[in-house]
């Protein structure tokens, strides 16, 4: 076992790599603190990579009277999108009104108010929905984003896909994101600021003495254990945030954590434009199809309890059939099982508020301080990815009265690694990497400026040719890449690349990712000297 030295312990121990942690990490490393973060897996392997990919102040929280949550995410759309244009971008969405929703609209005032304002639960008419946006519009900052307006579908181009009896809809404004990236441009950002990060580092046990924190860690790969010292402790172990203060704390739990599943399909691209649209479920859910990697559709999301994080969530074939026969109650061509090509499930946090339904569960965080004994822990409980800055400030600005002098926020405004362009500049910026790197295929530009944004520069280097890049292990994944990754987002495996880094596993064979798991484990044996 191997031990820190006992005159330099870390400010800041943060438990769990999602976006949470990450972005703690992150804004306490730029505000002056010597920050370490331990996670047991692959950075935002389970909740943070699992999301609907969207950046967004949630509409249908309205309709629970979430003003203070949505108004807090709207603010924090343009924010974000002007920290990251490459991972993230602005869309339009589409809501037909379906015909079976338009009763009752003429006489809404016999309605009660709870159900009228600002939504009504379940069946949602051409009118509030009209409310509702208009709410949405107005309730938070907007300077880049443009408003709700009202469609013909029939007359429209986002009419096509969609059944011929669907005339009314509306139109409004959200952010998409590259959730995975998002999380790891967060962690490399932390570590050029100071801050260590540990991946595949398990913390065992976490305990109080002398006024700091002695934290044993295990290496999951080598079975190594270490001992940090740290003088605060952050719990952002998400879905697993429970086990911490029972398991690795080993004190009573006093909050309870409500586990939804989430369950997402994707299929080929159902529509050829870059709008997303967002469908109403007889039950009264909301599910989103949405424009992704360019050649597929994105369908979500279900909100079903779940057990025990220790079960793996996966997307059931109930489940796939809900999502299925929802979409299909608006598609002009209705699709099956058969066209699915991929889907994912991953565990959302919430805090249990007595919700009679797992849609309704809250989706606002809550952070609890327990300053006992000199050395404070923080607790970090539910959360989403739009807030994700919003929290790290707000945690930070609650263990600030154990780090006298600490530093303001500074993160709004700051981009992330690759970020550092106009907000409209992506094109742009396609377009000069391809003028100066000329062999790459058009599709392979975009793809890079996307993941990489201005980074893209200094992944490709002084390469002349696609021959300098190396080995192409399927689609156009390059060794050139491949090493970048390992070096400076700490990819380790195959899946790590192909899923999390990026979504290539949609376009590759399995045998192809199986060569790429060994020549990166070939990587990982070889000394960085050697391996340059």
């Amino acid at each position: 076992m191997t031990e820190a030295p006992p005159d330099s312990p870390a400010d800041l121990f943060v438990i769990g790599g999602g976006i949470n942690g990450v972005g703690i990490a992150r804004d306490a490393a730029g505000r002056g603190l010597t920050v370490r973060l331990a996670e047991r897996g692959d950075l935002g392997a389970a909740t943070s990579s699992a999301s609907t990919k969207l950046l967004h102040g949630g509409l249908r929280y309205l309709e629970y009277f979430e003003f203070r949550l949505v108004r807090e995410a709207l603010n924090e759309r343009e924010t974000l999108l002007r920290a990251m244009p490459h991972i993230a971008w602005s869309m339009r969405f589409v809501i037909p009104v379906h015909e079976d929703m338009q009763s009752g609209a003429a006489n809404p005032g016999s309605w009660p108010v709870a159900r009228i304002l600002p939504w009504m639960r379940g069946r949602r008419p051409g009118w509030l929905i009209r409310l509702g946006l208009a709410i949405y519009d107005r309730l938070g900052a907007r300077t880049i984003l443009p408003g709700s307006r009202r469609l013909d579908l029939r007359r429209s181009p986002e009419g096509a896909p969609l059944a011929e009896h669907l005339a009314p809809g509306f139109e409004y404004s959200d952010c998409g994101v590259a959730d995975s990236r998002l999380v790891v441009l967060n962690a490399r950002d932390a570590a050029a600021r100071g801050a260590t990060i540990l991946t595949r580092m398990r913390v065992v046990s976490a305990r109080r003495a002398d006024g700091l924190w002695v934290v044993e860690t295990q290496d999951t790969e080598t079975g190594a254990r270490h001992i940090h010292r740290s003088r605060a402790l952050v719990n952002a172990a998400g879905p697993w945030a429970g086990e911490v203060v029972s398991g690795v704390l080993g004190q009573p739990a006093r909050d309870r954590l409500r586990l939804v599943r989430g369950s997402h399909v994707v299929t080929r691209q159902l529509f050829a434009h870059d709008k997303g649209y967002v469908f109403q479920g007889l039950d009264g859910r909301i599910v989103f199809a949405i424009p992704y990697e360019d050649d597929f559709t994105l369908i979500g999301t279900t909100d079903i309890d779940h057990p025990d994080p220790a079960t793996r969530p996966g997307c059931t074939p109930g489940e796939q059939d809900y999502l299925i026969a929802c979409v299909n109650r608006y598609l002009r061509h209705p699709i099956g099982a058969g066209d699915v090509v991929w889907t994912f499930s991953g565990l959302r946090p919430l805090l249990d508020d007595g919700a009679a339904s797992a849609a309704a569960a809250t989706r606002d965080y809550r952070l609890r301080l327990d300053a006992g004994c000199g050395a404070p822990v923080l607790h970090v409980l539910g959360g989403k990815i739009t807030t994700y800055r919003r929290l790290a400030e707000a945690a930070l600005d609650r263990l600030s009265p154990h780090f006298p002098g600490l530093r303001p926020g500074w993160t709004a405004g700051v981009p992330l690694p690759g970020g550092d362009f106009p907000v409209d500049g992506f094109d742009a910026l396609v377009a000069r990497l391809g003028a100066d790197y000329p062999f790459l295929a058009p599709a392979h530009a975009r793809r890079l400026a996307r993941a990489y944004g201005t980074e893209a520069w200094a992944l490709l280097g002084g390469a002349r040719g696609a021959a300098e890049l190396g080995r192409v292990f399927g689609a156009d994944l390059t060794a050139r890449e491949v090493d970048w990754l390992m070096a400076q987002e700490f990819a380790r495996t195959a899946e790590d690349v192909l899923w999390r880094r990026g979504k290539l596993g949609l376009r590759m064979r399995a045998d192809q990712a199986a060569a790429l798991d060994r020549w990166m484990a070939g990587r990982r044996a070889v000394p960085p000297a050697a391996a340059e």
